[in-house]
C-alpha cells in the first residue's frame, strides 16, 4: 500500500472480519480503550453554528466517557521530510483561513499539550518507519480546534496535533494510525480530521442549506457504502470511485480517513456520529470506531 510496503491483505482480511485492525491485529483491547474518530470539518464557520452538526459532536463528546488526551491528524497541515508534532505544554491556536468574520479570531480554545506523550508518539512513529520529530513553534489548525470546541468545549482535555506528510499515498496516512493505535488502549483518542467530499470551486457559499449536488450525493453514498460493508480494500482505490476528482480536485481532506482506519482494532464497531451535507457540496459526514 506505499512506502514500499503492500498492506492490501490486510485489508483484505479486515473487510472480512468487520471493523478490524486495518493494520494487522491490535493489544487486547482496554476496559477503557478510547475511540478512534473521523471528522469532516466543513467551513470553519461552524465554530459558531450550534445546529444539528455541532449537536452531533456535543453529543458524542459527552458520550465518550474519560479521555486522556487527543490525537489529531488535520487536512490542513502537511510537512516534508519528517512528519512534525506539536509538543508545546500550551499550543496556540492557528486561524488558517481569510475573510471571515471578526468574531471568528477572537475564538479560543486553550487546550494543553501534553510534551511527554508528544514524544511517544514521536517515537512511535519513527519506529514504524515514520520520520517524525517534535514541533514547538506552529499550533492547532482549525481542522482541529474548530470541531473540538464543540465535542470537548471545555478544552481540558490535552491535545497533540501530527501532520500528514506531504504526498502522502493512503498506506503512509494509515501506517501512522498503525503505529500509534496501542495508545487508544491508554485512553488516547486518536482522530482525523479531512472532509468526505471537499471541492472549494463546487461550494454553495450563498447558503448552507443549499440543495445537494448529484455528484457530491454519489461519492458521499459510495463512502458510506463501503464503510457499512467494511471494505476497506474499496476504499484505498477511492480515485476509482464515481465523480472521485470531483470529489476531491486533491486528496488532504481524504486522507485523514485512513488515518483512522489505521488505529482499527477488531473489537470496534463502526458508530455515525453524524451524515449530511452543508452548502451542496460539502460532505460532514463523520464517525467512530469504538471497541
Amino acid at each position: 500500500m506505499g512506502s514500499g510496503v503492500d498492506r492490501r491483505e490486510v485489508l483484505q482480511g479486515v473487510a472480512a472480519a468487520g471493523v478490524a485492525g486495518v493494520m494487522g491485529s491490535g493489544p487486547t483491547v482496554a476496559r477503557q480503550v478510547a475511540p478512534a474518530l473521523f471528522v469532516s470539518h466543513g467551513s470553519p464557520m461552524t465554530a459558531l453554528d450550534a445546529d444539528e452538526y455541532p449537536q452531533a459532536l456535543k453529543r458524542f463528546g459527552e458520550g465518550v466517557g474519560p479521555v486522556k488526551a487527543l490525537v489529531v491528524v488535520s487536512a490542513h497541515w502537511e510537512t516534508d521530510a519528517r512528519v512534525h508534532v506539536t509538543a508545546m505544554a500550551a499550543p496556540p491556536l492557528v486561524y488558517d483561513f481569510h475573510g471571515f468574520p471578526e468574531e471568528m479570531y477572537r475564538l479560543r480554545y486553550p487546550a494543553p499539550g501534553a510534551p511527554e506523550l508528544s514524544s511517544d508518539v514521536v517515537a512511535r512513529l519513527t519506529a514504524a518507519g515514520v520520520p517524525a520529530v517534535a514541533e514547538t513553534e506552529r499550533g492547532l489548525d482549525h481542522g482541529v480546534w474548530v470541531p473540538l470546541r464543540h465535542a470537548f468545549p471545555e478544552a481540558r482535555v490535552p491535545v497533540i496535533q501530527v501532520a500528514l506528510p506531504a504526498g502522502a499515498s493512503p498506506a503512509a496516512v494509515a501506517k501512522m494510525g498503525e503505529a500509534l493505535r496501542p495508545l487508544r488502549a491508554d485512553g488516547v483518542l486518536l482522530m482525523g480530521s479531512g472532509g468526505v467530499v471537499h471541492n472549494l470551486r463546487r461550494v454553495n457559499f450563498r447558503s448552507k442549506l443549499a440543495s445537494v449536488e448529484p455528484w457530491a450525493a454519489e461519492f458521499d453514498a459510495w463512502v458510506a457504502g463501503k464503510l457499512v460493508a467494511r471494505d476497506f480494500v474499496g476504499l484505498q482505490s477511492w480515485r476509482d470511485a464515481p465523480n472521485a476528482q470531483l470529489a476531491h480536485p486533491s486528496p488532504e481532506h481524504w486522507l485523514p480517513i485512513y488515518f483512522v482506519l489505521g488505529a482499527a482494532l477488531a473489537e470496534d464497531r463502526l458508530t455515525p456520529v453524524f451524515e449530511g451535507f452543508h452548502h451542496g457540496t460539502l460532505s460532514m459526514r463523520s464517525f467512530a470506531l469504538r471497541a
